[in-house]
């Protein structure tokens, strides 16, 4: 009696949490259908409608169609991501943001503040220019001063409160809350394009040999990065404290392995890299047919599938994935914990000579994952042009990119649930016996 009712008290606290994340996206969904106030629908819908294909549509299917209803979440969680980007830059490059960092709890919470100031900052600015964008389209019933001024101070209150919403799904719910957020926004379009893709094959307009192809390509693409996303380096370690004399010689310890994933990175690089693209992409879209000369080469330069657009995305996705796994991993204090657990790696001096070849092995997997994250990005751009119009948003929501995050969201969501029941099994285990928790350093 007391196991099961152990294990439904686990159970209804993770029942608890996934059920705060379901309330959390529900809200979030409401919240994407909030308008702007002084917005003309119907000048909107004819900008989306010969935009097909281009980077609006794109910016739109990662917001989950709150742009294309100019929602209080336009913006979504990007600038927050982008704050994040800069503050994590600073921290590695400022000594005094440095020293924070190595505050412990409270030095994080100054950083998180900083954080929050910038993304209150950078969602202003990209308002401004949305609020311009939008009395050039002539969206705006009344346009002026007041306009701007409401359009501004909605966009950020949405974007504020969905840095406040994925916090709460971090720490109340199940993952990582931003992370969920952005598969949420994905995920609200997948309906209507399988919807739409069914359509064009009634009425003629595609191939269904063709449609079947992508859907089969789309498959094999999930499959692929299931596949890399389990894959593992598995490092083998003797654990030297655990020999034990066996008649007269010393028989081995236990051994174990160390696993690193061949894709150390996630999902990270490719939120981060569309974040940064995205804020003078943004500007750019908006500002399509108006401006400067400059502004104008500029837009089409930047346009889906053209040279310079894949160069910069490249770069981002290869640039961020060194960034996250070097900010998130420390081959050092890897090792250092090796040794002080008495593990060893096989042939490998503890120590220095150990952190040295772990570093190695974390660098050469984050090339492979570089590459591997760059090119599954790439898959969909290069797409869209060629069905851009027919099949544009079945291809941005199951391409490469779209695919990666929802896959990855997805396991790693199974994962921490995975995690977490093991945790309260294994905690209520150590209170079954006497002194167990007390002798562990855990409470009681």
């Amino acid at each position: 009696m007391a196991r099961g009712g152990a294990t439904a008290v686990n159970f209804q606290d993770l029942r608890r949490r996934v059920l705060f994340v379901v309330g959390a996206l529900v809200v979030f969904r409401i919240g994407s259908h909030v308008p702007l106030v002084g917005i003309d629908a119907s000048q909107l819908r004819s900008l989306f409608q010969e935009g097909a294909g281009s980077l609006l549509n794109f910016l739109n299917a990662f917001s989950g169609g709150s742009i294309s209803r100019l929602s209080v979440f336009t913006l979504g969680i990007i600038p927050y991501i982008t704050a994040s980007i800069i503050m994590n830059l600073a921290a590695a490059t400022v000594p005094s943001l440095e020293q924070l960092k190595k505050e412990g709890t409270m030095g994080r919470r100054k950083l998180t503040n900083y954080t929050r100031l910038g993304t209150v900052a950078l969602t202003a600015i990209q308002g401004t220019f949305v609020a311009i964008a939008l009395e050039r389209f002539d969206m705006a019933h009344d346009p002026g001063l007041l306009f701007r001024f409401t359009t501004v101070i909605g966009l950020v209150a949405g974007t504020i409160f969905l840095m406040w919403l994925g916090e709460q799904i971090t720490e109340r719910g199940i993952g990582n809350g931003i992370s969920i957020i952005i598969f949420a926004s994905i995920v609200a379009g997948l309906p209507q394009a399988i919807a739409e893709i069914g359509l064009q094959v009634g009425n003629g307009a595609i191939n269904p040999l063709t449609a079947m192809l992508i859907l089969a390509g789309s498959l094999a693409l999930i499959a692929g990065v299931v596949f890399v996303e389990r894959g593992q380096r598995r490092v083998p370690l003797n654990h030297a404290k655990q020999q034990r004399q066996m008649g007269g010689r010393m028989a081995p310890g236990q051994r174990s392995h160390l696993p690193f994933k061949i894709n150390m990175a996630g999902v990270m690089p490719a939120i981060f890299g569309y974040a940064v693209l995205f804020f003078p992409a943004q500007i750019v879209a908006f500002s399509e047919g108006g401006g400067a000369e400059w502004l104008r080469d500029l837009t089409a330069a930047m346009d889906r599938g053209q040279p310079l657009y894949l160069l910069v995305l490249a770069s981002f996705l290869i640039f961020f994935t060194f960034f996250y796994v070097d900010l998130t991993s420390n081959p050092k204090e890897t090792a250092d914990t090796l040794r002080r657990s008495g593990a060893v790696v096989p042939g490998i001096r503890p120590g220095p000579r150990t952190a040295t070849y772990i570093e190695d092995i974390v660098k050469r997997l984050t090339l492979i994952g570089a590459i591997y994250i760059t090119l599954v990005c790439l898959i969909p751009e290069l797409l869209v042009v060629q069905f851009a119009g027919s099949l544009t948003n079945f291809v941005l929501l199951f391409g490469g990119t779209s695919l990666l995050i929802i896959v990855v969201v997805a396991m790693d969501f199974m994962e921490q649930v995975q995690h977490y029941m093991m945790t309260q099994q294994y905690g209520n285990l150590l209170k079954k016996v006497p002194g167990a928790a007390a002798g562990m350093g855990l409470p009681r």
